[in-house]
């Protein structure tokens, strides 16, 4: 395997490179039963961790933006409170010291309602954002609270208070695409070239929905904690293959 893995990193650099990947890290509580750990809730936190290492891979890559889908609104509206409780504290404990201490390459940005969290998550997230300001290398953006429709929504709402003077209908007459764009979540970074999936599910489960348009999706059959190096380069290699058409 390290041999192949050798080979594959070589193609994947002679090859192109997405400038943005997300990543819907899924699968992480049926790993933990798979593993036949007493809680599956024990996952999420071995998932966390495991974002270092992705991080890693990516900015080997070349890859200089990178969204990770951490927690949907329906994570937090599904589960159950102790569950909720507990990832909640694997997100603090993870931004707090991996992102923002361990690892000096990473800007951090936040996408999703932090008004839905936690006050001490909500609190370490804006943290991070302020610790790592300054860094200017790559760009991590947490998907936290994140729903892709609601983002559409709130879009639209802030352009409508921002022209709340005007005519209702001259407002709708003059919508562009560029006014939503401009007030998403992710307003200011590029729309990802790739999205990538564990667990074997092949579904986007609200996530980008407006950037990920003209995305190249990946879906790969391994639980996130055992998302692998080779399993990463197989994506890339896959969408360095590919012909994007970007709709047309």
């Amino acid at each position: 395997m390290p041999l192949y893995a050798r080979r594959l990193r070589k193609r994947v650099v002679n090859g192109p490179v997405p400038q943005h990947v997300g990543l819907i890290m899924d699968g992480n509580r049926r790993w933990a039963r798979q593993m036949g750990m007493a809680s599956p809730s024990v996952g999420h936190r071995y998932g966390a961790e495991h974002v270092d290492d992705v991080l890693e891979w990516c900015r080997a890559a070349g890859i200089e933006h990178v969204t990770v889908f951490v927690c949907s609104t329906e994570n937090l509206q599904r589960r159950d409170d102790a569950e909720v409780a507990y990832l909640m504290g694997v997100i603090e404990d993870v931004v707090t010291d991996r992102l923002t201490k361990r690892n000096d390459h990473w800007r951090v940005h936040v996408a999703g309602s932090l008004d839905v969290l936690p006050d001490s998550t909500a609190h370490a997230l804006k943290r991070a954002v302020e610790a790592t300001r300054r860094r200017d290398k790559g760009h991590i953006t947490l998907a936290v609270g994140y729903g892709g429709r609601q983002e559409l929504v709130d879009a639209v709402r802030e352009h409508l208070y921002a022209n709340a003077n005007r005519d209702p209908r001259d407002i709708a007459a003059e919508l562009t695409m560029d006014d939503i764009t401009g007030r998403l979540y992710t307003a200011g970074r590029p729309d990802p070239d790739l999205v990538i999936r564990t667990s074997g599910e092949q579904r986007m489960s609200n996530f980008l929905l407006w950037q990920s348009a003209y995305a190249e999706l990946y879906f790969c059959e391994a639980y996130w904690p055992a998302f692998r190096e080779v399993d990463f380069l197989r994506a890339l290699r896959s969408y360095a293959q590919r012909q994007r058409r970007h709709g047309a």
